[in-house]
């Protein structure tokens, strides 16, 4: 489970015993965070320090309006262009568009690749991410070859504004007790009254609802950004599920 230490500075060390160290897992460095050889690890902004003992990870939880692309996220892109070897996707209003090669799909041939047309969604994650090259994307898991998810969104929907930190609480693999968000379960379970649908949560602040119902994507996407917005606990965002689930019907 994910523990909250304390709030740390840009360029003040920090304190090794906070530090995880699993026996078997490498240590994972994600947003905020640098490696300064040999051994120095130095936050580049201002925020709460975050540790996963169990995956050996560690992060900074920070409030941000710009997306800072970082290795290894999940992100929804937007198809802006074609070039003859790649798509140019926009992550963010503020970030440098990124680059999505046109192999970079599951069993994908020159032949065989997705013809993706402009303003088409795609759900991908950062392969490349640096300050001297623009971010690149795959939409296909690099050791097993299988798209495990990833790739051009399909089906009736809509795409979704949060904010970064927001983004992130959804992507935790335990988001209700880590990040304190149960809203999507909520909307699925008795509060909501079983509402089917589907969601792709970016890091870049982005979250694409697909249903067949136009009312559930409605639904699904105020609750999101109002829990966001206001910053509900979970017992707010029963009740908020609650309302919504009314007023639509």
């Amino acid at each position: 489970m994910a523990t909250k230490h304390h709030v740390v500075l840009p360029g003040e060390p920090i304190d090794p015993s906070l530090i995880p160290t699993h026996p078997k897992h490498p240590l994972r460095l994600g947003p905020g965070l640098r490696h300064i050889p040999p051994e120095d690890i130095v936050p580049t902004v201002a925020g709460q320090l975050i540790t996963n003992p169990a995956k050996n990870s560690m992060w900074i939880e920070y409030n941000s309006n710009r997306y800072i692309p970082s290795q290894n996220d999940l992100v929804l892109a937007q198809i802006l262009r074609s070039t003859s070897d790649f798509y140019l996707c926009s992550l963010s209003p503020h970030t440098a568009p990124a680059t999505l090669p046109h192999l970079a799909f599951e069993a994908a041939t020159k032949k065989t690749r997705p013809q993706l047309a402009p303003g088409q969604l795609v759900y991908a994650r950062v392969s490349l991410a640096n300050k001297h090259m623009d971010p690149e994307l795959e939409c296909v898991h690099p050791g097993t070859g299988k798209a495990d998810g990833l790739g051009p969104i399909a089906g009736p929907g809509c795409a979704f504004d949060v904010s970064l930190g927001f983004a992130r609480r959804l992507l935790m693999a335990r988001s209700r007790e880590e990040g304190g968000v149960g809203v999507l379960e909520m909307l699925g379970g008795e509060e909501g009254g079983g509402l089917a649908f589907e969601t792709a949560v970016g890091r870049n602040g982005r979250v694409w609802v697909g249903s067949e119902s136009p009312k559930t994507v409605v639904i699904v996407g105020r609750a999101l950004q109002e829990t966001d917005r206001l910053g509900l606990g979970l017992e707010g965002q029963r009740k908020l599920v609650k309302r919504l689930v009314k007023e639509v019907k």
